[in-house]
């Protein structure tokens, strides 16, 4: 583990939420550096290894993914600023860096200039990039200069050429345009409209929506659906656009249902950090949590649900899955993997770039560190708890 804070010592007091943070910002700082560093001085393309198991040229497509979801996973944390103190001054170089690589990124004289719009999948990260300026505003697009505002959102409207499949994608285009909303204050409505209603639509009951009209057992409720679906609303119904429909009360609605799924993704998390590899995408690993991490993030966490318990749960699952020998390669950049380097756990969809979707869980890292979630000693989650054999409450379903 690359040593940012050179004093911290991480086995002085397991149970110290200042030790735990100061853990999960190296940890993010190690998954976040080579990208950010490379993509900065334009040497992304040059430097970033493209692994893949199958024959879908996702050279194409990689490295957006890595840059779109890597940010999308910092934001919160960059949006904190910089201070004088030793975190402060981490956060300053790395909002420094973040803003050098979003000229890059969609400066189309720039070596590093992505694709947005050939073939299907840069509507997703697109998507996922949309995501990262409307959580951190302040440091990722206020401060940067028109050109680069701009490219921006030139490079966000491109992706209108790519229809969205009927399942998770409509949200997609939907982030898109919510972000278009929010810093140019117009937008195509239809995208929005059409993702709200039809996961409305798409609700299968307690807390969980099917991938479009089908359930699909896997975490895609995390990944992508639950965090956009709530975004999207809330851009939605700021903007003002939404109170034509009482769409703040179908955000209330959403809200419950994601509190309920939190419940349920804190319960898979077992006494020692392991959690159920079913479906598909496990090689974004510990992204697997966002939603419970967005739920933290929000002050949000279910009724019962102690701050100090979540810390502790994402902390063991994070902490167990990025030790894991195999994880990175001998330049720093993740190699595909849920536990290690296990290619044959990924789908042909997956390549380098996919597998930063795991920076989503380190959403936690938005909330300062003289916050309550970071103070206090660990306590024991739902699944420790119960498995000690104490006298556990079990939460029920919710219509």
């Amino acid at each position: 583990m690359l040593c940012i804070f050179p004093l911290a010592t991480h086995s002085q007091n397991k149970t110290d939420g200042q030790l735990e943070r100061r853990y999960l910002v190296e940890s993010l700082i190690k998954i976040a550096d080579p990208v950010l560093s490379a993509l900065s001085q334009n040497q992304l393309v040059e430097k970033m290894p493209v692994e893949e198991v199958g024959s879908r040229a996702r050279e194409k497509y990689t490295y957006l993914e890595a840059f779109g979801r890597l940010l999308a996973g910092m934001a919160p944390w960059l949006e904190l600023g910089p201070d004088t103190s030793e975190e402060g001054q981490l956060r300053a170089k790395y909002i420094q860096l973040a803003r050098k690589s979003l000229h890059n990124a969609t400066d189309p004289e720039s070596p590093d200039f992505m694709n947005f719009n050939e073939g299907a999948q840069p509507l997703v990260d697109a998507a996922f990039l949309a995501q990262a300026l409307i959580r951190a505003p302040e440091q990722l697009w206020n401060p940067l200069n028109q050109e680069t505002k701009d490219n921006i959102i030139n490079a966000l409207k491109s992706t209108r050429v790519i229809s969205p499949y009927n399942n998770n994608w409509e949200l997609f285009s939907a982030m898109v345009e919510a972000a278009l909303l929010k810093f140019t204050g117009a937008c195509h409505k239809k995208p929005i409209q059409t993702a709200i209603e039809d996961h409305m639509k798409w609700y299968v009951g307690d807390g969980t929506y099917g991938d479009g009209p089908h359930f699909h057992w896997d975490y895609y409720n995390s990944y992508v659906i639950q965090p956009m679906l709530l975004e999207v609303l809330h851009e939605w119904v700021v903007s003002g656009i939404g109170s034509e429909r009482d769409y703040d009360k179908l955000y209330q609605k959403t809200l419950k249902r994601a509190q309920r799924y939190a419940y349920i993704q804190l319960s898979l998390i077992s006494p020692i950090g392991t959690y159920p590899p079913i479906g598909r995408s496990l090689a974004y690993r510990f992204g697997a949590f966002q939603l419970l991490s967005k739920m933290a993030l929000m002050g949000n966490l279910p009724q019962d649900i102690k701050p100090q318990e979540v810390r502790a749960a994402l902390y063991t699952v994070i902490k167990r899955q990025i030790s894991a020998l195999g994880t990175f390669d001998k330049e720093g950049w993740l190699q595909i993997g849920m536990v290690g380097h296990q290619r044959a756990i990924a789908q042909s969809y997956i390549s380098t770039g996919s597998l930063y979707l795991c920076s989503e869980a380190f959403l936690i890292l938005g909330l300062p560190k003289n916050h309550i979630f970071w103070q206090g000693a660990d306590q024991p989650w739902i699944s420790k708890r119960i498995w000690n054999g104490e006298n556990v409450s079990i939460h029920h379903a919710i219509n």
